[in-house]
């Protein structure tokens, strides 16, 4: 528990720094909106800019490294002080690690030359990591130390995919970019086994099912064999179709156990499982299209926008209404966040499958519901995260 004179303490801090998923979610909603709209112009205009990397290698690092791992350390410093007991990060020390996301991303729009960037960056992700592996080693929650390797590994990629500017490594960008897709789809397959059986079951007051480890197994090993792969592209194909389906079979699975069915009254809930179900259906299609590199990489998107960015949505909606003291399920509304979304998604995987000749409308149409949803989260919950908690509990 945290004392009177912590208290005191925390009233000193901005409401804004007083834990990690304020700041973060934040400039996660506006920076997704900020991306998806220049890299639409760039896109649709051919416009030149003043960014000092390639406007595509800027689009993809960004959507990953930018916005969705932002979204991702601002759970992780909110979520370890629930795990471990310990205060989360707050106050100055949060303060400098915004300013280690936010400053590559003002950098790139300058000729600050890319090693620093690049520094900056991973001295962030190292932060984080410290941040959240020291709570989780002091107090001994071992269960929760997995995030500290997978950091690790964003970290090395996060560096790797700079070099990729510069020729320096044997492999592309492009590949960088797919087994990061496969990090994402393998944190959020772990997270998403833990609370949305669990948050669905407390929702509607039935017993969530219990976790099967063959079937987690199943799931989850694929993917991160999957990743490797992305860096092996002259594999037997049936591997890799071999381990698609598998994955996809087991996530489904997965899934209809976590009773969505249930969910369907309350768009908090039945958002979770609607975007989640977007991982086995983007592993399906990339199954499909496993002799088609094109639509392979149009349905990328798929996974993620439907499946990243979508539990990105309905998370950062959840937490923020828990964390700032709100009955969770007495919000404003914000079904038409999630649909709109959801359209996106279709139009820039099913459009550009079937008339790719009009690919730039389509990304135009899929920047307009993107941003929709994301100014939406910015505009009714951002409010929410720059003000103190309604219940007067620190946090």
């Amino acid at each position: 528990m945290i004392n009177i004179v912590d208290k005191a303490k925390e009233e000193r801090i901005p409401p804004v720094l007083r834990l990690g998923f304020r700041p973060f979610f934040l400039l996660a909603s506006v920076y997704a909106v900020f991306t998806v709209t220049v890299w639409s112009w760039i896109f649709s205009t051919g416009a030149s800019t003043s960014l000092s990397v390639p406007p595509l290698w800027w689009h993809a690092h960004e959507m990953l490294f930018g916005f969705a791992i932002a979204v991702v350390t601002g759970f992780l410093l909110t979520a370890v002080q629930t795990w471990t007991g310990v205060k989360g990060t707050s106050g100055w020390k949060l303060a400098i690690i915004v300013m280690l996301w936010l400053l590559p991303r003002v950098l790139f729009w300058t000729d600050t030359p890319l090693a620093v960037i690049a520094l900056i960056d991973g001295a962030f992700l190292l932060a984080v990591g410290c941040e959240v592996g020291m709570r989780v080693v002091k107090t001994k929650r071992w269960r929760n130390l997995f995030f500290i390797p997978m950091l690790t590994v964003a970290l090395i990629a996060n560096f790797a995919s700079y070099a990729t500017v510069k020729g320096m490594p044997p492999f592309s960008s492009n590949v960088l970019w797919q087994a990061m897709i496969w990090w994402f789809m393998l944190l959020i397959s772990i997270m998403g086994g833990r609370v949305i059986p669990f948050f669905t079951a407390k929702r509607f007051q039935f017993e969530a099912p219990k976790a099967l480890l063959w079937l987690d197994v199943a799931a989850n090993l694929p993917l991160i064999l999957l990743a490797i792969l992305s860096f092996f592209p002259l594999v037997d194909s049936t591997v890799t179709l071999t381990l698609l389906l598998v994955a996809g079979s087991a996530q489904l699975i997965r899934l209809y156990r976590w009773g969505g069915v249930k969910s369907k009254s309350e768009p908090l809930v039945w958002s979770l499982h609607l975007f989640y179900l977007a991982l086995p259906l983007g592993i399906f299609a990339k199954a499909m299209a496993i002799s088609s590199p094109w639509v392979s990489h149009t349905l990328i998107h798929l996974l993620a926008m439907g499946t990243l960015a979508g539990v990105i949505l309905a998370m950062i909606a959840r937490v923020t209404m828990g964390h700032t003291g709100r009955a969770i399920y007495q919000g404003p509304p914000f079904a038409f966040a999630f649909l709109s979304l959801v359209s996106a998604t279709l139009v820039r995987v099913v459009g550009p499958s079937i008339w790719p000749e009009y690919l730039s409308t389509w990304i135009v149409i899929a920047a307009v519901g993107w941003s929709l949803s994301f100014v939406s989260f910015a505009a009714i919950f951002g409010p929410m995260l720059i003000k103190a908690r309604t219940d007067g509990h620190p946090g």
